[in-house]
């Protein structure tokens, strides 16, 4: 079997999980997730139901596949730094500059869209701890996988993770991009501040 023939495959298998993704969101905004079964999911995409089970095992897989490839972010993010804190706080303050999603800080309408539905919908609330766990658990084993590890990386994630949901907040409150950066850049120096104050070794 050729490397090359095994990649295309690949390539293929991603197209197919970003395109029933993407037609299962699109169903979900204009319905209501709870309103849209899997079996018109399948139809939309034109693949059996037990086609979409073998990409997506559950319903809210079908979103939080649009994150999943932020996962292990940030143990990429301290892979090889000698101060991981420095370089989670410089890689977070740069997202919120360009506007990155994960960041909360963006205003464009199908971002705020995605968000609303991820975050006003309790199966995919619970489901996306899931997601959480996963990001916290690779960011412990760059972090050398040990107890202090473990739990400094909950202290890490929890942070950027509240960050990013205050900044969606008022965003999708009404707020400008620009009125919400302002804070959320002095908020993010200020709760990077701490976790260096409380992680010393880390900084």
């Amino acid at each position: 079997m050729s490397t090359g023939n095994a990649g295309l495959r690949e390539r293929k298998k991603q197209r197919m999980y970003q395109s029933v993704s993407d037609i299962a969101i699109r169903l979900f905004l204009e319905r209501g997730f709870d309103a849209v079964s899997v079996a018109e999911i399948a139809a939309a995409a034109e693949i059996s139901k037990p086609t979409l089970f073998r990409y997506f095992p559950a319903k809210e897989d079908l979103v939080l596949h649009r994150i999943a490839d932020h996962e292990d972010e940030a143990a990429r993010v301290v892979a090889g730094e000698p101060k991981p804190l420095v370089a989670l706080r410089r890689h977070f303050l740069d997202g919120l500059e360009r506007g990155d999603p994960v960041t909360g800080l963006n205003d464009h309408p199908e971002v705020l869209a995605f968000h609303g539905l991820l975050y006003g919908t309790p199966s995919l609330v619970a489901r996306a701890y899931a997601h959480i766990e996963r990001s916290e658990a690779a960011l412990a084993e760059a972090l050398g996988g040990d107890l202090d590890a473990r739990l400094a990386a909950g202290q890490i994630m929890s942070v950027r993770r509240i960050l990013a949901l205050e900044n969606w907040r008022r965003i999708a409150g009404g707020e400008s991009v620009e009125d919400v950066r302002r804070d959320a850049v002095v908020a993010a120096e200020r709760a990077f501040a701490q976790l260096e104050r409380a992680l010393p070794y880390l900084a």
